[in-house]
């Protein structure tokens, strides 16, 4: 009997271990440390605002609005006082150049996205948010890569890959949040941004409020300030060629 005992406590343990390491459960912990999948679940638009600072005349701001329901995003672009903005909504998808100098009322040139940008502009609808939310309807696959330890920090790291695009992310064992993620998009850039602070949003959720980035393309790092707010109105006109 006692023999009978043992081995059930030992087979509960390992298939609670097996659980625990699937890169599902890890995705979960992540929503529910961060608000919880039933808020998360609940999300509709998302308005993001960045400012990303290397104390360099490149240094930009970036503007996101989203409508899921709409499979619509707005990104707006500010650099050296000019405003460039990209759309996508349905099957549609604009850019809008800014014309003429800084100091006058602007005016702009819209034009077309190419079907390589409006592709990688939907990607972005909602993996600007999360890489890995709806992961498995866009034929994404996510795969554990085990633990390792980063600055006396122990992280969990999962890849997620697919669409010719590959994400690395680390998510602290003890919080849950993710607090580093490597993005690939060719071999010739990766992307690597480490959240160091969270701030809740008045939705209740939780997202990276200052971060760094580091692109392989520039080699220089940008610190990175944001703002997000969830389920708020979206100004029609944002999301209208």
């Amino acid at each position: 009997m006692k023999k009978y005992t043992l081995s059930l406590i030992f087979t509960i343990i390992g298939l609670q271990s097996l659980v625990a390491q699937s890169a599902d459960a890890v995705f979960l912990r992540y929503f529910e440390a961060s608000g919880g999948k039933k808020l998360w679940d609940s999300v509709a638009t998302y308005a993001v605002k960045q400012s990303y600072k290397g104390g360099t005349a490149a240094d930009y701001d970036l503007e996101l609005q989203a409508s899921f329901n709409e499979k619509a995003l707005y990104k707006a672009k500010t650099i050296l006082k000019r405003t460039f903005i990209y759309g996508v909504r349905g099957n549609e998808g604009w850019r809008k150049v800014p014309l003429g100098t800084s100091d006058k009322a602007t005016q702009y040139e819209t034009n077309d996205l190419s079907d390589k940008e409006q592709i990688n502009m939907r990607r972005e609808l909602k993996e600007s948010l999360l890489p890995f939310l709806d992961y498995k309807e866009k034929g994404y696959i996510a795969t554990l890569i085990g633990e390792e330890t980063i600055n006396n920090k122990t992280l969990i790291q999962v890849e997620l890959s697919g669409n010719n695009i590959k994400y690395n992310l680390y998510f602290d064992k003890n919080s849950g949040l993710l607090v580093k993620k490597k993005t690939s998009i060719n071999p010739s850039e990766i992307i690597t941004e480490e959240y160091l602070n969270y701030a809740q949003s008045a939705f209740g959720i939780k997202y990276p409020s200052e971060s760094t980035y580091t692109s392989t393309l520039d080699k220089r790092t940008l610190k990175v300030n944001t703002v997000a707010t969830f389920n708020e109105k979206i100004a029609t006109e944002l999301l209208k060629r």
